[in-house]
């Protein structure tokens, strides 16, 4: 944090020095100063505490270390604003730079199970209960095409801060001169940032943006780490996170293996998502400076940039361990009794009955199925034939693998989006 003020005076020192706002011995011995500074934090966290700020504390501390003593050039026509949000700047650049190195990993872990994955049958599960088949590449493909929407997001948060900020007391920049607009380019080409010709001191919007973006990363993973809990408990048994030696162990209860990566990013996401929310109330910014909406960013931003790293970091290595179990997805469509496949059938006998029809006729077999009166092929028949319907050929079984519609052209389709960089 402190250094990241002290490369943002640098950069205003030799700007200014480059330019002639002052003289260009005097900012190479600013820039210097500040490269060889060794803070005296005790003192500089003191007069935090008595100014509110802890901008004059460093400054006071830079300037006397130049050899000729202060000379008033440091910090010249710069506000403790324009020093702490360039610094912020710098910091949410480095971690959104980590963020996204975990993103693009947890991405290309999800479109290698996608692919891998995208003819491995396995029920399809609407309200907690089996619905029709799918794939579990197909139940992937959604949450992919959501990482590569979010990937575009983030890349447009973290662009958006990118920004420098030196506009002085009031957000004029009277006090730097004619210069300027030159001097804020040139800090902001020296710290890799982009520029603009209006100030941002009251506009919190794009910090807020990047805030809520980073939550909603954090809420997908989030979302993976609830499907790696529901298919792995016991009745399931369709995926799990990878195993080892006490991995999720219990205390008292030797068999557990508990989805203990799974668990702690929905903690970290339970937190994230709204303390992201303060940053709607530091954007409350009346007139040309914040009057303690800007003291909510300090408290919001670096905890939440730790929460999202950590979920994102974990969701890595959640997706990288997971373990599939094929065969058990394959018995689990079974599971019911073949009920799975009733929209099929409805559905081959919708020309013939009509859908509404078809529909009475095959929750009636259903019923018999549950009765253990049958299985569906013969309940459906045997409904039918009670229903008075003249079919042309008896209902024979419908394979689950026949009754997939677009699910592998989703898995392609979702793969090519994510690796289309």
């Amino acid at each position: 944090m402190v250094a990241s003020w002290l490369r943002t005076e640098a950069a205003l020192a030799t700007a200014q020095g480059d330019l002639g706002v002052i003289t260009e011995a005097e900012g190479q011995a600013v820039a210097q100063a500040c490269e060889d500074l060794e803070v005296d934090y005790e003192a500089l966290w003191a007069s935090a505490r008595n100014v509110g700020y802890p901008i004059l504390g460093l400054v006071r501390q830079i300037a006397a270390s130049l050899p000729a003593g202060p000379d008033g050039r440091v910090h010249y026509g710069a506000t403790t604003q324009d020093i702490m949000d360039t610094g912020l700047v710098l910091q949410l650049t480095e971690a959104g730079a980590v963020i996204t190195d975990h993103l693009n990993n947890i991405g290309d872990a999800v479109a290698r199970l996608v692919d891998e994955h995208a003819e491995t049958l396995m029920p399809g599960r609407t309200h907690g209960q089996q619905a029709v088949p799918t794939t579990f590449g197909a139940q992937l493909a959604p949450l992919l095409a959501e990482l590569t929407r979010q990937r575009a997001r983030w890349a447009a948060a973290a662009e958006g801060v990118r920004v420098v900020s030196l506009f002085g007391a009031g957000g004029t920049n009277a006090a730097q001169g004619p210069r300027s607009r030159d001097v804020r380019a040139a800090v902001a080409e020296t710290l890799g940032l982009s520029t603009t010709d209006v100030s941002w001191h009251p506009s919190r919007d794009g910090l807020a943006d990047f805030a809520q973006t980073a939550a909603a990363l954090t809420a997908t993973c989030a979302r993976m780490a609830r499907n790696v809990i529901d298919l792995s408990r016991t009745e399931i048994g369709e995926i799990g996170e990878a195993a080892g030696k006490h991995r999720g162990a219990s205390s008292t209860m030797p068999q557990k293996a508990n989805p203990i990566l799974a668990e702690g990013i929905i903690g970290l996401a339970g937190v994230a998502g709204p303390l992201s929310a303060g940053m709607f109330r530091a954007m409350e910014v009346p007139q040309e400076r914040a009057a303690g909406e800007w003291q909510i960013e300090w408290y919001v931003l670096p905890h939440l940039m730790g929460l999202s790293a950590a979920a994102l970091k974990a969701t890595t290595e959640l997706v990288e361990g997971l373990r599939v179990d094929a065969d058990r997805m394959r018995a689990n469509l079974d599971h019911d009794g073949g009920l799975i496949m009733a929209e099929a059938y409805m559905i081959s006998l919708a020309p013939v009955l009509g859908r509404e029809r078809a529909h009475d006729v095959v929750y009636s077999a259903v019923g018999q199925v549950r009765a253990g009166r049958a299985t569906l092929t013969e309940a459906v028949t045997a409904a039918v034939a009670a229903a008075g319907a003249d079919l042309a050929t008896t209902p024979t079984r419908i394979d689950p693998a026949d009754y997939l519609g677009e699910a592998t052209a989703m898995c392609a389709a979702a793969v090519e989006a994510w690796t289309r960089r």
